[in-house]
């Protein structure tokens, strides 16, 4: 097609090349060593009954890690907790996977309307692909890990759609939970059909996914006395598997997050509200830390109910007392846990702030790390010691 034809518009992926180069090489590499294939092998030969007495992931990667329980626990109950970090860690991935395959659809509906954004489009289309096959594997071992371990769910829920809290232990209410789903679906009508507010979407998945990317490099790198990557449990491998894929879709997220937004028109005062408001929900998301799966910002006290069912459970047989007593020491006492966590939270912020850095329509307090910056382990004490004595109160009660 003639060049001059096909470029109607200002608005042009093509008048950017060197974006263009990066983006068809980051594409072309994702489609050849797409991970699908391997991933739903993974799932299909998942059987827990062969790796129940295996690390699956490095030691440090484990529920509740360096806490006074995993102090006290037998090497039996640190392999439960380490494969309980994989079934807590991936069932939040699964909801942050939820909300991506739909807003890579709206995102992908507003670019399509600028010129030569097939490129953009289809990249998008091709991660949605890749992330229904993680979702799938995460719940089908996630799922089994439960129901051959307690017969019920601790961290894995039913699906659940996109409008939902994107961390599934949050520090909401019903009302909260109603003005989250106006904001998400309200975010949804507009990004599909404004190409600035659409890029941002890319923007924020970035965002998210920095500290992800981190967690996720430690999870695939997990080998046992350096065996080949099939000999190690399944739920390893996928680990390594997803992180391959995910490699590819930070590239995109960056790439047009911050690159090829570069090649739309400036943002208006509204567009810019827009995107600021975005970041500003994702640095407000992570504005926590918790010990119980260091590396997930969730909201510490929402998993109280969850890790009193599992203290009470055979494989820990605590009275009631004695699980209460265990929570207290863990979650209201400064122990080594709570430090190791407020360092994951602070290294999240510092990446977050450095990746927002280049982009001129960040306001300040997005720019210094919004909600972020108020997060110290003082704050989190308190806030558990208030909640843990409710808490306390409602189970004597």
């Amino acid at each position: 097609m003639n060049k001059n034809l096909s470029q109607r518009t200002d608005e042009s992926l093509m008048n950017d090349q060197l974006t263009v180069k990066k983006l068809q090489f980051n594409f072309k590499k994702n489609r050849e060593q797409d991970q699908t294939e391997a991933l739903d092998t993974c799932a299909r030969n998942f059987n827990y009954e062969a790796c129940k007495n295996q690390y699956w992931n490095i030691e440090e990667c484990s529920l509740l890690y360096a806490t006074p329980l995993w102090q006290q626990a037998t090497e039996e109950q640190k392999i439960l907790l380490n494969q309980l970090y994989w079934v807590a860690y991936y069932a939040q991935i699964i909801s942050a996977e939820i909300a991506t395959i739909f807003f890579n659809q709206t995102a992908s509906a507003g670019l399509y309307g600028i010129e030569d954004f097939r490129l953009v489009c289809e990249t998008l289309d091709f991660e949605s692909m890749q992330e229904r096959a993680h979702i799938d594997a995460f719940k089908k071992i996630s799922e089994e890990v439960e129901e051959k371990l307690f017969g019920k769910r601790l961290f894995t829920y039913s699906m659940r759609p996109y409008f939902h809290e994107t961390m599934i232990y949050q520090d909401t209410n019903k009302l909260r939970l109603m003005w989250k789903r106006f904001q998400l679906q309200s975010y949804a009508l507009l990004s599909s059909s404004n190409a600035f507010i659409a890029s941002q979407y890319l923007t924020v998945r970035g965002l998210r996914t920095l500290n992800g990317k981190m967690i996720q490099h430690k999870l695939s790198q997990f080998s046992l006395d350096g065996q080949e990557l099939h000999t190690q449990p399944i739920p390893s491998q996928v680990s390594y598997h997803h992180f391959l894929d995910e490699s590819f879709h930070f590239n995109s997220s960056h790439l047009i997050g911050s690159e090829v937004v570069k090649t739309l028109k400036k943002p208006t005062k509204f567009e810019a509200f827009v995107a600021n408001m975005g970041v500003a929900g994702s640095l407000k998301d992570h504005s926590q830390f918790n010990i119980c799966v260091n590396g997930i910002f969730w909201y510490e006290p929402a998993l109280f109910q969850t890790i009193y069912e599992l203290l009470r459970t055979p494989y820990f047989n605590f009275s009631h007392s004695e699980a209460l007593d265990m929570m207290r020491r863990c979650f209201c006492e400064e122990n080594e846990a709570i430090h190791r966590s407020f360092s994951t939270h602070q290294t999240a912020k510092e990446s977050y702030i450095q990746y927002l850095h280049n982009l001129s329509y960040i306001n300040p307090q997005n720019l210094a790390g919004g909600k972020m910056q108020e997060t110290s382990i003082a704050g989190y004490l308190h806030k558990n010691r208030l909640a843990f004595d409710h808490f306390s109160r409602k189970k004597a009660a």
